[in-house]
């Protein structure tokens, strides 16, 4: 009997790694700005009067798409542990360029929501699959930075909301700011066609299915159980809290904070600038604390980040002057935002190859539904008139909650995995070997 020994990383030229890491960026770019938009829509959606909405509808709108990414990121998981990469990624960016089209033309709120409900389906797919295709084309002890820089492609995107939310609103409406996150099916999905490689690990298991004669792809568990088995399924567990968490008070933050700025006494200009800033900070803190994650850890400091946030999100329901306030919103999108690629890395490291998309997946999808529920607590805190400070105490609230489920997260989660045995198996079935062996 053979035995096989796929590792999980398996050298390629630094041009195909930047390039895996480039594609990711402008996918995440994308799905950064068609989410963050929503939030600079939000006054002009509830100023259209043919739609007459309520603050309450608003919220239920800008729902749907998390909770088709709720759906759409387990699903998208495990189809890419199981079927690769690269097909997948290409066709959830074209799926969710579509869904964006029709988006900008519908005629009523209902089909609005049904159309970014089904574009969520593939923003929850996006996430995962580009976390695994960096990890497995960027050599270890540069997946941390390679999987932020990634990432930081988000923040990229939601800058580029912000922007043309300040600048074009006037000339093409909120239809026109949602068109433009149709522009992938033209440009980023016709080139990933034609460049993206698959990933090299795949393309292993592909070719085990072809070894010599009586020699075939081996049977292993499913990645299902290397999510929920033991201490990864209470890791797990844990990684799902803490992202649940960070993605509600993200995005009722990227959704209601230009109106919670409104009530507050705040101009419509100046609002949606400090929207701009939490996103520069977003942006900023991307890289800077993946810099300090390679010097004291990623357990370390994902979770202190996520504290700073909390601490800034309530002093900035203070009365202080306009600096110390923008200062705040961005040290809040640096800490609370940018930190969000550190728990992915941090999920990134915890699981092993042959289940990391699959886990990644999960987790995602669970945050996912934060993420809808994050616009629906922004709605009910401007329905409840809080007001500005006790609205942020609320956020800072949710993400100590963040902070804490990192903390207790098990270590040594992730066993060494053996060489794979080679065993008969039915014709056409494919193998998923557990192969990598210490990171």
């Amino acid at each position: 009997m053979l035995t096989a020994n796929v590792p999980s990383y398996q050298p390629v030229s630094k041009s195909t790694t930047y390039l895996v890491v480039a594609l990711g960026l402008g996918a995440m770019a994308f799905e950064g700005y068609d989410l963050i938009v929503y939030g600079a829509a939000v006054p002009a959606l509830l100023a259209y009067h043919p739609w007459a909405l309520t603050p309450g509808k608003v919220g239920l709108m800008g729902g749907a798409a998390f909770l088709g990414m709720f759906l759409g990121a387990p699903a998208a998981g495990w189809l890419s542990d199981r079927f690769g990469r690269r097909r997948l990624f290409i066709s959830l960016l074209a799926f969710f360029s579509l869904m964006m089209i029709l988006v900008s033309v519908v005629p009523t709120p209902l089909l609005f929501g049904l159309f970014r409900l089904l574009a969520g389906l593939a923003f929850g797919g996006i996430p995962p699959t580009a976390i695994a295709q960096t990890f497995e084309f960027s050599p270890p002890n540069r997946r941390v930075l390679f999987n932020s820089v990634m990432l930081s492609g988000f923040g990229i995107g939601a800058i580029l909301a912000g922007v043309f939310g300040l600048t074009l609103m006037s000339h093409i409406g909120f239809r026109g700011l949602f068109a433009i996150g149709g522009l992938p099916l033209i440009t980023l999905a016709p080139l990933a066609y034609f460049v993206l490689p698959e990933s090299p690990n795949f393309t292993s298991k592909l070719s085990a299915a072809k070894l010599t004669p009586g020699v075939v792809a081996p049977k292993v568990e499913s990645s299902w159980v290397g999510v929920l088995r033991g201490r990864a399924g209470l890791a797990t567990v844990m990684f799902g809290i803490a992202n649940f968490c960070s993605l509600q008070f993200s995005f009722a933050l990227n959704t209601w904070l230009p109106q919670l700025m409104r009530g507050a006494g705040y101009p419509l200009g100046s609002a949606l600038q400090l929207l701009l800033l939490l996103n520069i900070g977003a942006l900023v803190g991307v890289l800077f604390f993946a810099w300090l994650a390679g010097k004291l850890g990623v357990r370390v400091v994902a979770p202190l980040m996520f504290v700073v946030a909390a601490l800034a999100l309530g002093l900035l329901g203070l009365h202080s002057p306009g600096s110390i306030i923008r200062s705040l919103v961005f040290i809040i999108g640096a800490a609370g935002l940018g930190s969000q690629s550190l728990l992915f890395s941090f999920m990134g490291t915890t699981y092993r190859q042959s289940s990391r998309a699959t886990a990644v997946g999960a987790v995602s999808s669970v945050g996912h539904l934060g993420g809808a529920t994050g616009p629906v607590v922004g709605a009910l805190m401007v329905g409840a008139h809080l007001g500005l400070a006790k609205s942020l105490l609320v956020l800072a609230g949710i993400a100590v909650v963040s902070a804490s489920a990192m903390l207790l997260v098990p270590r040594g989660v992730t066993p060494v995995e053996p060489a794979v045995e080679l065993d008969a198996m039915n014709p056409g079935e494919l193998g998923y070997p557990a192969h990598e062996a210490g990171r």
